[in-house]
């Protein structure tokens, strides 16, 4: 479903007023206008403004609080199942794997992770509901961002560097296996090219 021009027009006066009360500087605040002019759906819409809501506002405030950090090194580690994110995640990789599964972890409104990656990889999974806004400069790399969050709720970002390794975020379903989603996403796209196809063919029955 396309946004509203009402919709498009809060959104504007919300990153106005954010960029007034000096939550970001010019060059972020035509960066959210350009994606506000080619956001396709509500939900992209929204996750523009996601970060500058009462609760992520709040949430920024332990900004002061020293971002938690994680080290890989010659070695792979997962977090799983409940656990709390912090805020803010600092994780270096080096000649490693990290596996972050978000589905049943318990995150703020807003939460930052940023990596440093050297000849490793780096995998988040996050539930759909959550907006990932990737921004991982690759040396000689992969950055990769395969989510569709829906209906937004929180925001995560993922900043750093990445040199001769990846990055890899992706939308899947509490439970759901990748083979599950890829199975799902094969079965929307043919549900989509049907819908397609049948409203050209009553297109072409109509007088």
């Amino acid at each position: 479903m396309q946004p509203t021009a009402e919709h498009r027009d809060r959104v504007v006066e919300q990153l106005s007023h954010g960029f007034a009360t000096e939550r970001f500087e010019v060059d972020e605040l035509e960066r959210r206008l350009a994606l506000v002019e080619a956001a396709e759906t509500p939900a992209a819409l929204d996750a523009l403004v996601l970060d500058l809501t009462p609760t992520a506002l709040a949430t920024q405030s332990t900004a002061l609080v020293p971002a938690k950090k994680m080290r890989v090194i010659f070695g792979s580690v997962e977090k799983t199942g409940a656990w709390t994110v912090p805020p803010h995640l600092r994780a270096r990789v080096f000649f490693g794997n990290l596996e972050l599964d978000l589905r049943d972890a318990q995150l703020s409104a807003v939460t930052t992770i940023e990596v440093n990656v050297v000849m490793g990889n780096v995998e988040v999974l996050v539930p759909p509901g959550v907006a990932v806004e990737l921004d991982a400069d690759p040396t000689l790399g992969s950055v990769e961002d395969e989510t569709n969050p829906g209906v937004v709720t929180k925001l995560v970002r993922i900043i750093g560097s990445v040199t001769l390794g990846s990055v890899e975020v992706e939308t899947l379903q509490r439970g759901e296996t990748r083979r599950d989603a890829r199975d799902r996403r094969r079965w929307d796209r043919r549900q989509a090219r049907w819908e397609r196809r049948r409203e050209r063919w009553h297109g072409r029955q109509r007088p």
